[in-house]
């Protein structure tokens, strides 16, 4: 049963097709409790939108130019947890899951999925429900251990990056980090691509599974 609320679970749609977005949007205008308050057709600009109007629900499709559904999903949740996202696919992509799961996302659905079962999802997101399957969550579980295990390489980083590093996997956005070590945002992002690049990972949640499998977020314990 969906908890009652007493304005309509607002909601962002992204999607690079506008054919998609357009059909969505008129099939959540059917129900009373839901509201599109805005539309992104690229990973980036739903970021912005994110920021701007503060949705309950965004709805994601995974691959969008300008930035992907994954990697915006992990900066809106970054930006502000309260923001649940779900993921919508048109394949049934492992690697894409694993990263929706560490990204943050409440749900990973295919958009092969039925309308009612869409909008029941979306329900159970704004609730705070986790939307994946128990065969799902396995495959996802053991895959990312699959990565954290590949992590044998132990990179040269600086004292900086190291405590950067440590920071990150606390769950950190670059904000705080910049907060709490004295530096602008724009240098801890620079230092955070570094990181990247030394550790050879793709993105943030690598690293932090990374982070934590060396023990980083122990090492500057006072």
């Amino acid at each position: 049963m969906v908890d009652a609320v007493s304005r309509p679970i607002r909601i962002l749609l992204a999607d690079d097709h506008e054919v998609v977005r357009l059909g969505l949007k008129t099939l959540l205008a059917r129900y009373p409790d839901l509201e599109v308050v805005a539309e992104a057709a690229s990973g980036d600009e739903a970021v912005r939108l994110a920021q701007e109007v503060k949705p309950d629900v965004a709805v994601l499709d995974v691959r969008m130019p300008g930035g992907s559904g994954i990697e915006a999903c992990r900066q809106i949740r970054s930006d502000d947890e309260n923001i649940k996202v779900l993921m919508l696919t048109s394949y049934a992509d492992r690697e894409a899951l694993e990263s929706s799961i560490l990204a943050g996302a409440a749900g990973y659905v295919l958009k092969e999925i039925g309308s009612d079962d869409l909008v029941n999802n979306i329900r159970k997101a704004y609730n705070g429900e986790t939307i994946l399957a128990p065969s799902q969550i396995a495959e996802a579980i053991q895959g990312i251990r699959q990565r954290v295990d590949s992590f044998s390489r132990e990179a040269e980083l600086t004292e900086q990056e190291d405590r950067i590093l440590s920071l990150l996997a606390e769950g950190k956005t670059n904000r705080q980090i910049a907060e709490e070590i004295f530096l602008s945002e724009k240098t801890v992002r620079n230092y955070v691509s570094n990181i990247l690049g030394k550790l050879g990972l793709a993105n943030r949640a690598e690293a932090a599974a990374y982070a934590v499998r060396r023990n980083f977020r122990t090492k500057w314990d006072i």
